[in-house]
């Protein structure tokens, strides 16, 4: 068996001479690149089942460097019991190009190792290694022995240790944080190698008091004689100890003093770095913090870029830095930024050069009141570009003029009323103002700016047609947006101050509303010039003069919009409206960021329209976005794209094939009285300026083209005054956040897991980007992704798509719209379009629950991103549902016990599919079992009906479909509770059910001693029971029991029932004479299938099943008509295991004659993980094989499952058992006849594991499984040399 993939903590970090950054995650070393981009190169697994915690390399002497080469580096790893030597081979004409080299079997000690040094005066492998007892080591690497061994005096138990070695391992100095919450300094060279007589055993030489906790991590900094400890009470301390170690094991000053106290951080200190000016400390509570012990020791800077959870692994590398080739900012530097304002008594200002200067001084109109709006423009005809400054005031008049040239201006009239709101917008190397005046009117103009004949800015304009608001309190526009549609002319979306979204049309064919009621099939063309006839008077040349437009109500065409999404931004108002790769994005003071699209009006629904929707299109919202709790005042948002460059942006933006998928963004708004730029997916701030909070004027540099560069400055107005964030003139630039190596999932424990399917990725033809060529190697043919969906305890949605071919992992949405623990997922999964593309692209319903008794639903499109040659995904939420709001509802609820708001959803599963809805069954722990219907359709979640039956937590659910011999099917519900019995409901007829109904189980069987936490259920063929057929249900419970029992289902037209083994049971009499009649057949259990509680069980094939449990183990178990039997167990690096997923894959090869055999993996819905690895369960499918005449698949005419299951963590659908099927059975490397005799078919498996982290599996059979068990357990037991 071997890991494809895996995500686990990172415990280990080391710089290798400021080129490369070793990293341990698990028991996998990686190597990343850091020139000229952080790039991971290689990686390779070494220390079998445990963690790595520390990586040694070795330092290069002259004399070493000729042995080894100038471009070998030997690195020990220790983690554990663990210690491992490899050695890193680095091409020198090919930087990135890396290899990693295992030298030698793995090496365990009798202790746990917290310590490994290089001894720097040793031509040989030693290594000085501190152990977990208080004992030190002196290790040769090459033998596996150890040559010395010496301990503590004190023979306490350590939390952390520090050796501090120089040529001879006499020179040594261990420095050990005990249990007893104390640092001791010892020399492991003044005790003897009789460890065991007291006399022999080194004393402790200096003793640390002061800290209240166990002591995590010890740094020292020889050139200033410091040592730092970080500590479980919150607190890093810097000690002043003086010199330790070097020539003769200098023991540092006799009364070390405790210099600083550091108090900052929110949770446990788990590591400590020491620089001559700084300490860097990281924790429990994710951030890492930087002090100037000097400066009375206060925090200077706060690293944060982890999700919630501890950050355990901490290095620096000084003084140098890493540098980013090849990006250069467009903008002009902050030092050279200039910034406008506009006073109350209607002058406009520009800073610059630590100048004030005066641009434009209004008339009398303009002291009162004035707004005020500037833009960037390009000159025509000209590579030159002009800064317009547009100002409004209450009598309706706007004067426009270039803020170098302000005598250019010229003077535009919208109405006789109060401009309420001022936007420009460029589209198309156009420039468009938009001006809100009273009763709902929005004036439009296109203006250009051109050269005349003196060389002299002059400014052309062109009025277009107003828009109309709908009736409204607050009627004038907040933001506006024009997108380019051929078919549909210019559509233009705005948002106003009531929260309304707006869709507009200009040009094209479509029918407009005009103000006297009469219709125009044409709008003017964008852009030409339009006479006095049409209401626009000029006066002046355009370079000094005014220009008055006059607006003829009665003759000029008023456009009304085509569809309204009236408030749904609450009455607080739309604040920005952007669009990009055909999405567009909306945000208002409700603290919400839309998702929306201009979708075709279904035509099967043209009654439908209502008067705010009366043309051909209409707007229609994909997902909410919020932001973090209390911010509420959003402005506008910024797309974060890391991966690729502005110029690849601008590309991309001509690219149709990833029109309408979602892309990363941050939050700008005020979270009280901060300005912050937020990051939803990782619950960060990227940037925060205390300002005061909202109603105040403020800019952001730079813009970027609505892209986050990593960072900025602030410039706003606070009582009165313009203050910036960052002095003028300072320099700003460099990535503030630092770059991601390595995507997280979930900041904390992963709950459920669910497999969406597989996509294929092939390679764009005119994908020519050098930087991709790496990325894409063997993605064009076989390479493909594994989309998944996780749920955590962080209360968020992960989509991911994993790369099984190369291990890599993408990040594809982060949902956050539950509020507790996502407990539970699932999902019906279908795949979009045929052949080819059929495998690029996946549509599913994705269904979520948790906490607070909520539940989400999603439709997920994933496809292939031609661009970033990635998978890609765009969420569209469908409904939501909470039990507490369907109360309030209610009527008559004053006469019902209010339903507790803690209530949970333990677990979901897909009862049926219909064409206008989905069933689903719902565990809660409130002791109820809810079915409810999900349509698509409506957008809403419907409570069907609910029965208190268990009376207790009901813990687990599983459903199962049959279907007899005349084509009628049955539906089966199992559902499990703390008490250990699981309960068999017949919902053959659960769409008629009524909340009013109460049903009652047709089975009761006991199975556990206690809570049952997963189920598996699966159906024999109904041929081999006559009138009936045998039902398996597979349960694993909180005490580790696996238990296997048989229900013999009788069809209700047969009749006759058969004897039942089983004395729980429902009576006949309650159940209809038209219903299945179920017994329990036969009962079979494993006691102690682990160690701990089973947390989660699946479904490989009939009678194969997968179990894993918190002892970290995964079990395959074959479950038969003699009992359960254990194949195998399987040890993971995923901790605290929640969620399963398992399915199969297909290895096709070639004829046996073909020399060069095409091997290709094909991922399967989810059935099966496993080879089969009992020899005897393969020759009872070769011997049906032989029986039946041929080969027979488990899959249907149709290409459907013939035998499904799906139980509480995420399936896709109910189980299928059919007559068609009853020579139907599984077959491993099933022989076909005829043409195709002689191909040779096998099947391989996955398994995705899930917890505090997750691991993806791969077995290809099970001879290679077991070669690799025995490759693996070559290892060697450190002992003690004898002299």
């Amino acid at each position: 068996m071997e890991t494809a993939a895996l995500v686990a903590p990172v415990t280990a970090l080391e710089f290798l001479q400021d080129a490369f950054l070793l990293t341990g995650e698990g028991p996998v070393l990686t190597v990343y690149s850091l020139q000229p981009r952080p790039k991971a190169c290689a990686s390779l697994s070494l220390l079998q089942n445990y963690r790595i915690h520390g990586i040694r390399p070795r330092s290069l002497t002259a004399e070493l460097s000729s042995i080894l080469g100038p471009n070998s580096y030997d690195i020990v790893v220790f983690g554990g019991k663990a210690v491992r030597l490899v050695k890193l081979h680095v091409d020198l004409q090919n930087g990135e190009h890396l290899c990693l080299e295992i030298l030698g079997p793995l090496m365990e000690l009798q202790d746990w190792a917290l310590d490994v040094r290089w001894l720097s005066g040793d031509k040989h492998s030693l290594l000085g290694v501190a152990v977990a007892h208080n004992s030190a080591l002196l290790l040769d690497i090459k033998t596996g022995n150890a040559l010395l061994q010496s301990s503590c005096l004190e023979g306490c138990l350590l939390y952390s240790a520090l050796l501090l070695v120089h040529e001879t391992w006499d020179d040594t100095i261990l420095v050990g944080g005990t249990v007893f919450n104390q640092l001791v300094l010892w020399k492991p060279g003044a005790g003897g190698d009789e460890s065991s007589d007291s006399q022999h055993k080194a004393p402790v030489e200096r003793r640390l008091l002061g800290h209240s906790g166990v002591i995590f991590s010890i740094s020292y900094l020889q050139e200033k004689g410091w040592l730092a400890s970080a500590s479980d009470d919150r607190s890093v301390r810097v000690w002043d100890v003086g010199a330790l170690g070097g020539p003769g094991g200098k023991c540092g000053n006799l009364n070390p003093a405790c210099l600083r106290v550091l108090y900052g951080h929110q949770a446990r200190v788990f590591s400590v770095c020491l620089s001559s000016g700084n300490v860097f400390s990281a924790g429990e509570d994710g951030a890492c913090l930087v002090w100037d012990w000097a400066g009375e020791g206060k925090v200077v800077r706060t690293l944060k870029g982890h999700k919630a959870g501890g950050v355990r692994a901490l290095t620096i590398s000084l003084p140098k830095v890493v540098c980013i080739a090849g990006e250069e900012d467009k903008n002009a530097p902050w030092s050279q930024s200039k910034f406008v304002v506009c006073t109350d008594h209607g002058t406009v200002y520009q800073y610059s050069d630590g100048q004030w200067e005066m641009v434009w001084r209004g008339t009398t109109d303009f002291q009162s009141y004035c707004v005020m709006e500037t833009t960037t423009v390009s000159v025509k005809n000209s590579t030159d570009k002009v800064n317009l400054c547009a100002v409004g005031n209450l009598s309706g008049s706007i004067h426009v003029f270039p803020i170098a040239h302000p005598q250019c201006g010229i003077l535009l009239t919208g109405g006789s009323g109060k401009i309420h709101s001022l936007i420009w917008h460029e589209a198309k190397e156009k420039n468009y103002l938009l001006a809100s005046v009273a009763e709902g009117f929005v004036y439009r103009w296109c203006i250009e700016v051109e050269l005349d004949g003196n060389s002299s800015l002059a400014l052309n304009v062109n009025p277009l047609p107003s828009f109309l608001l709908p009736p409204c309190a607050k009627r004038w526009l907040t933001a506006a947006v024009c997108l380019h549609s051929t078919s549909q002319g210019l559509l233009w979306v705005c948002g106003d101050r009531r929260g309304s979204l707006l869709l507009f049309q200009e040009g094209g064919k479509l029918r407009q509303n005009i103000r006297d009621g009469k219709r125009i099939h044409e709008s003017s063309p964008t852009g030409r010039k339009q006479t006095e006839d049409e209401g626009v008077e000029a006066e002046g040349n355009g370079s000094g003069g005014d220009i008055k437009t006059e607006m003829m109500e009665d003759r000029h065409p008023t456009l009304n919009p085509l569809s309204c999404l009236f408030g749904v931004h609450g009455k607080q108002g739309v604040t920005s409206v952007c669009e990009y790769q055909g999405l567009l994005y909306s945000t208002g003071r409700d603290g919400c960021v839309r998702v929306f699209r201009v979708n075709p009006t279904p035509p099967e629904q043209p009654e439908e329209k209502s008067d705010e929707n009366k043309g051909d299109l209409q707007l229609e919202v994909l997902r909410v976005q919020r932001a973090c709790k209390g911010m509420e005042w959003l402005e506008r948002i910024l797309f974060l794209e890391s991966d690729i460059t502005l110029e690849e942006a601008e590309e991309e933006e001509e690219r149709t094939e990833n029109k309408g998928r979602e892309t990363r963004f941050a939050i700008i708004g005020f979270h009280a009285v901060h300005f912050v730029v937020w990051d939803p997916v990782r619950q960060e701030r990227l940037f925060s300026v205390l300002c005061g909070g909202g109603h105040r004027s403020w800019s952001l540099w730079p813009s970027h083209k609505g892209f986050w560069p990593g960072y900025g400055a602030l410039v706003f107005i606070k009582q009165g005054a313009v203050m910036t964030s960052q002095t003028p003139g300072e320099s700003i630039g460099g990535k503030a956040g630092g770059w991601g190596l390595r995507e997280g999932v979930h900041g904390r424990g992963i709950g459920c897991v669910c497999r969406l399917g597989m996509i294929r990725g092939i390679k764009s033809e005119n994908q020519t980007s050098p930087r991709d060529l790496a990325e894409t190697e063997g993605m064009v043919e076989g390479g493909h992704w594994e989309v998944v969906v996780t749920g955590g305890e962080d209360t968020s949605l992960t989509v991911l798509a994993i790369r099984p071919h190369s291990g890599s992992i993408k990040v594809l949405s982060v949902i956050t719209d539950h509020i507790s623990s996502i407990r539970t997922v699932t999902a019906v999964t279908r795949q979009e379009g045929g052949g080819q593309s059929q495998k690029q692209s996946l549509s599913a319903l994705l269904v979520s629950a948790g906490g607070r008794a909520q539940m989400q639903c999603y439709r997920l499109l994933v496809g292939w991103d031609q661009q970033r040659l990635a998978p890609s995904c765009q969420v569209i939420q469908v409904a939501s549902h909470r039990l507490d709001e369907h109360w309030e509802r209610r009527r008559n609820r004053h006469k019902t016990v209010k339903l507790d708001p803690e209530t949970r959803y333990m677990s979901v599963v897909v009862v049926d599919e219909k064409p206008d809805c989905v069933l689903l069954a719902l565990a809660c722990s409130d002791g109820a079992l809810r079915l409810f219907s999900v349509s698509e359709g409506k957008h809403q979640i419907d409570l069907l009906w609910e029965t208190f039956y268990h009376q207790r937590c009901v813990l687990s659910v599983a459903a199962c479909s049959l279907e007899d011999g005349k084509g009628q099917r049955y539906t089966l519900l199992f559902s499990a509770a703390t008490d250990g019995k699981i309960a068999v409901w017949d919902l053959t007829d659960a769409s008629s059910l009524s909340t009013g109904t109460q049903p009652i189980p047709s089975l009761d069987i006991h199975t556990h001693q206690s809570g049952v936490n997963s189920l598996a259920v699966w159906a024999e063929k109904q041929g081999l029971h006559k009138g009936g057929c045998l039902v398996t249900v597979a349960s694993g419970g909180d005490d580790g029991q696996l238990t296997v029992s048989t229900i013999r289902v009788q069809y209700p037209e047969d009749g006759v029932i058969g004897g039942s083994r089983g004395t729980s049971q429902i009576s006949e009499a309650l159940s209809p004479p038209n219903q299945l009649h179920l017994h329990l057949h036969s009962q079979s259990l494993a006691p102690l299938a682990h160690a701990a509680p089973l947390t989660a069980l699946k479904l490989l094939r009939p009678g194969l099943v997968v179990s894993s449990s918190a002892d970290q183990r995964v079990c395959l178990w074959r479950v038969g008509s003699t009992g359960v039997s254990h194949i195998g167990a399987l040890c993971s690096h995923v901790a605290d295991a929640a969620g399963l997923a398992v399915w199969e894959g297909q290895v096709r090869e070639e004829e046996e004659g073909d020399k060069q055999m095409k091997t290709s993996f094909e991922s399967e819905q989810e059935i099966s993980l496993f080879k089969n690895t009992a020899e005897q369960f393969s020759n009872e499918e070769i011997a049906g094989e032989v029986e039946d005449g041929g080969p027979v698949e488990a899959e249907s005419d149709t290409g459907d499952l013939v035998c499904q299951t799906s139980d509480e963590k995420g399936g896709a659908t109910a189980s299928k058992c059919s007559d068609r099927a009853e020579s139907d059975t599984v077959s491993e490397g099933n022989t076909e006849r005829g043409f195709r005799s002689k191909k040779i078919r096998e099947k391989t498996g996955w398994v995705l594991l899930c917890g505090q982290g997750f691991q993806l599996l791969h077995v290809p059979n099970t001879e290679m499984w077991s070669a690799r068990r025995e490759k693996d357990s070559h290892r060697v037991k450190v002992t003690l040399q004898k002299k």
